[in-house]
């Protein structure tokens, strides 16, 4: 089965007059909006064409070319987008990329103009940063977080300086998230989106999927997770979903460059695997069975734990030193009785809540087998 990079080896050539543009395209232009593009593409309506964008990034030192990516394949799609007739001329603006420890926010919004009358708003997902995992957790406990605050901002502003053209809005894993809530909250706006994809994109808390903002946009929400979602079920979803096969396993799935495709659309399933459901329904259980408050608690004194170590990224996390072995035991030994007894019984929730959904979902497994 094919990806991304044989999409674009077997379709590229194709423009999209000759092709429309698909939910393949969503994912994307999705993708690209995880490359670091500052001092390469304007905060401003100045358009820079994909092929321009990337010939400078391919001009700075290497070394610095590997710290503006998520991963290795986003600076091969970069160039292989700059080769194909169907991407190389789409113009990149209004970069806005921004990392705020205090605030714990981490937003990118990135705008591009397609060519075929209407521009694609993308928004980053979670990146390697320790600030922007403690801001997805925060959504389990808070309406609204930092980045859909400015993820809303973003888009009436692209919007505003935009014209009257019609856009497309996505993202992959937290931008997708980002993609629905500036939809929902864009104002007069709304009325000029054509369709907002969330690529394996969390959900929402059940109060905000009954506003009048989320009912009149959700006919337009494309929402794709792999067979064994993880990270696109968590929370609420009101809008019928599509299942994209990976060729990947478990949490591997969520990585877009796994999702397999055929022709100009993804291979799709039926439905999510019985361990996506089992997760789903443990989360959920978990989650529910914690109030806001103690929710908060739970998640702050666990990123206070990792902070000890003075990681700023996950991958320092992964070079784990005695050193800080010894600092996350001191923060232990210091933690408030309270505290201790707090988290000790959110983790027995979490194992009760995985049994009840083991027996809940066992007789479906058996049923399906």
């Amino acid at each position: 089965m094919s990806n991304i990079f044989d999409y674009l080896d077997w379709r590229g050539d194709l423009t999209l007059d000759q092709s429309p543009f698909n939910a393949v395209d969503n994912l994307i232009l999705s993708c690209i909006s995880y490359i670091r593009f500052e001092g390469i593409v304007p905060n401003s309506t100045v358009a820079v064409s994909i092929t321009k964008a990337f010939a400078r990034f391919s001009a700075l030192p290497e070394e610095e070319q590997k710290l503006r990516l998520r991963v290795d394949e986003d600076g091969h799609l970069l160039r292989k987008l700059a080769q194909s007739r169907r991407f190389s001329d789409m113009g990149l603006c209004l970069y806005d990329d921004q990392l705020d420890p205090i605030l714990e926010k981490q937003f990118c919004g990135l705008t591009i103009l397609t060519g075929d009358g209407l521009a694609f708003i993308a928004y980053r997902g979670t990146d390697n940063t320790l600030v922007g995992w403690k801001e997805d957790f925060n959504m389990s406990f808070k309406t609204c977080v930092p980045s859909q605050t400015e993820a809303a901002e973003y888009l009436k502003h692209a919007a505003g300086s935009l014209g009257a053209i019609r856009l497309r809005v996505g993202g992959h894993s937290k931008g997708g998230n980002l993609a629905v809530y500036a939809g929902i909250h864009c104002g007069a706006y709304l009325n000029r989106i054509e369709a907002i994809y969330s690529n394996d994109g969390p959900g929402f808390p059940a109060e905000v999927l009954e506003i009048s903002s989320y009912q009149a946009v959700s006919g337009r929400i494309c929402t794709f997770v792999p067979q064994t979602s993880i990270v696109g079920m968590l929370l609420e979803h009101a809008e019928d979903y599509t299942v994209v096969h990976s060729k990947q396993i478990g949490i591997a799935q969520h990585d877009p460059y796994s999702w397999e495709i055929l022709g100009p659309d993804f291979v799709c399933l039926e439905s999510v695997t019985a361990g996506c459901r089992f997760m789903d329904e443990t989360v959920k259980v978990w989650v529910d069975d914690m109030s806001p408050e103690e929710r908060e608690q739970f998640i702050d004194t666990f990123y206070d734990i990792l902070s000890v170590t003075q990681a700023q990224t996950v991958s320092d996390l992964a070079h784990f030193s005695l050193k800080n072995a010894r600092a996350i035991k001191q923060t232990l030994e210091n933690t408030d009785p309270e505290t201790k007894k707090m988290m000790t019984e959110a983790i027995s929730k979490l194992l009760d809540a995985a049994k009840d959904s083991f027996h809940t979902l066992l007789p479906h497994k058996k049923a399906s087998e």
